[in-house]
Parts: C-alpha cells; sequence; structure tokens
C-alpha cells in the first residue's frame, strides 16, 4: 500500500546538535542570559504584560549576537545550521542571502506557556537549546493545513508523524532546531520546577 501512495509538500524540520553540553561557551551562554535578565528592565516590563512569570528578551533586547561577543559566536554556528537547511529545501537562493536578523533569550520558568505563533517577515527561524530538565515538554508544531481540514475525521493517538495534527520535538541541551517561519509552534507549560532557557532567533532574506 505504501508504494501507492505520494508524500505531497511536506513541512521540513531541520534539527542537530551544534554544541555537546558540557561546551565552555554553553557556559558562557547562560551567564550572560541570566545577567541580561538582572539588569534589562525594559524587558521586565514588558515580560509582565506579555509573558508573564518568565523572561524573554524578544522586546527589549532582540539582536543580542550585536552586542555580545559570546552570542555572535554562536550565530556563526547557527549559521552552518541554516545553510545545511536551506540546501534540503532547495530554495533558489545562496546561503549567505539568508542572515539573522535577530537574535533573543528566553527563561521559562515553571508553569510559563509560549502559545501557537508564528514569526513574520521572516523567512527561517529557530532555537538553540542552553537547559533542557529532565521532563521538559518540547517544541510543538501544528499541521499548517488545519485551516484547510473542514470536515476531516480525527487521527488515531498513535498515527505516523505525518498524519498526525501536532508534532511535538523535545530537543536535548546543545542541539538546534530550524523551521520556516510561517510554520506555526508554541512550547506548552513548563511542569518542572527548573528553569528551561533556549535562545531563539530569525534569519531574513537581503
Amino acid at each position: 500500500m505504501a508504494k501507492n501512495l505520494h508524500h505531497l509538500f511536506p513541512s521540513l524540520v531541520f534539527q542537530e546538535r551544534i554544541l555537546p553540553s558540557t561546551a565552555k561557551l554553553n557556559a558562557e551562554l547562560k551567564k550572560e542570559s541570566f545577567k541580561f535578565r538582572e539588569i534589562d528592565e525594559t524587558g521586565q516590563k514588558w515580560c509582565l504584560k506579555n509573558y508573564p512569570g518568565g523572561y524573554t528578551s524578544y522586546g527589549s533586547l532582540d539582536q543580542l549576537y550585536k552586542i555580545s561577543p559570546t552570542f555572535d559566536e554562536l550565530r556563526l554556528k547557527i549559521d552552518k545550521s541554516v545553510a545545511k537547511y536551506i540546501k534540503s529545501l532547495d530554495m533558489l537562493v545562496k546561503a549567505k542571502d539568508i542572515q539573522m536578523c535577530s537574535m533573543w533569550v528566553n527563561i521559562m520558568s515553571p508553569g510559563v506557556t509560549h502559545t501557537m505563533h508564528i514569526h513574520p517577515l521572516s523567512v527561517i527561524s529557530g532555537t538553540y537549546y542552553l537547559q533542557i530538565p529532565k521532563g521538559s515538554r518540547g517544541l510543538r508544531f501544528e499541521d499548517p493545513r488545519m485551516v484547510a481540514h473542514m470536515a476531516s475525521p480525527p487521527r488515531r493517538p498513535h498515527a505516523k508523524p505525518e498524519n498526525q495534527r501536532f508534532i511535538e520535538m523535545v530537543p536535548r541541551v546543545g542541539e538546534v532546531i530550524l523551521f520556516e517561519s510561517w510554520m506555526r509552534h508554541e512550547v506548552p507549560p513548563n511542569p518542572l520546577k527548573t528553569e528551561r532557557m533556549s535562545i531563539s532567533f530569525n534569519y531574513d532574506w537581503r
């Protein structure tokens, strides 16, 4: 039966480990992330309204690679993964034409969630994972055809990945996940007492 099936219009998500969990760079990134949370008064005010219980520099310091050599070092590593992803997508562009345009820190305290959203005006988006406690939730993607399903019946609980309506990818520390910016995604509530830390970013077509 499988030989008669054609997989049309797949949504490709890239996952790769770019740093070991004990890397010196990882330790420096965590140290600076906590410092940004401490000194970023504008971000703290933004989070009270838009990200209650957690901290993100999205609304204040969203180009960390331009102000921190440590974050810029991470950018250079992510650039290599983005170039691989562009090739996998068969995009008719050169890798150098797709450049990072924003980068910010996310620290999710217990119970904090990041609701379903997209990243407008970007081409490729993604997240690098700094601290993922055991038992953490992952990055949850929504089937982009959802609005056209109409009377389509629900799927079995253990349906094949390509037939599911939502897919949750649980990363490891040191991994990056890349996706096209139009893909709707969310991070379910952090069920643990330990903070979950990540660095998100966007790439634009220049």
